[in-house]
């Protein structure tokens, strides 16, 4: 694995597909004056949710996740943060690939079990079924964007994932959904 330390301190690591970053990671974040600051401004600043997933040896897994944005179109590519690299989060770190889905309003119930531990998860109910290349997918959700991580960077208790996007499925768009305030808010589309 590379790695380069920034002026800022942060570690910049090359994805190689055996990267661990629970070996780097702060096991119990406790948030600064400043932290808890920007934990309560970003409480007010509305995100899109999004369900990110992978297939793994021992099953699917999967999470919720606000922190995904695009980062450019050629090459194809979008960034997300996990906190922690355990669990689902280490699972999909860890992955060749896997599957960001944009989701809208009629998925919050499913966003909302997918961000809780223990919940049930790739239900047949859920609407589940599973690309050709194994990952499972949503079929009903606004965008399924198959990617590959290309670069992670550790910071404190999160890793921040660059990931190539190798296929975009385009789904309907239904009403769209942010997290807000710890909770799920339809956004009412105009005509």
């Amino acid at each position: 694995m590379d790695a380069d330390l920034t002026s800022s301190g942060l570690e910049v690591l090359g994805w190689h597909g055996d990267l661990d970053p629970a070996d780097t990671m702060t096991a119990d974040p406790q948030p600064t004056p400043i932290g808890e600051r920007l934990k309560a401004a970003f409480r007010s600043h509305p995100a899109g949710i999004a369900i990110i997933t992978a297939a793994t040896g021992t099953g699917p897994v999967g999470l919720t996740a606000s922190s995904v944005a695009s980062v450019a179109v050629d090459p194809a590519a979008i960034v997300f943060s996990v906190t922690r690299a355990t669990g689902s989060a280490g699972a999909i770190l860890g992955a060749e690939t896997f599957v960001v889905h944009l989701v809208d309003d009629e998925h919050t119930a499913l966003a909302q079990s997918f961000a809780v531990s223990g919940a049930d998860r790739f239900t047949a109910e859920q609407g589940w079924t599973a690309l050709e290349t194994g990952e499972p997918v949503l079929p009903t959700a606004r965008a399924a964007l198959r990617c590959r991580a290309l670069h992670s960077v550790v910071v404190g208790s999160s890793t921040v994932v660059i990931a190539e996007v190798l296929d975009v499925l385009l789904g309907d768009p239904g009403t769209p959904v942010v997290y807000l305030d710890r909770e799920f808010h339809p956004i009412p589309r105009r005509r």
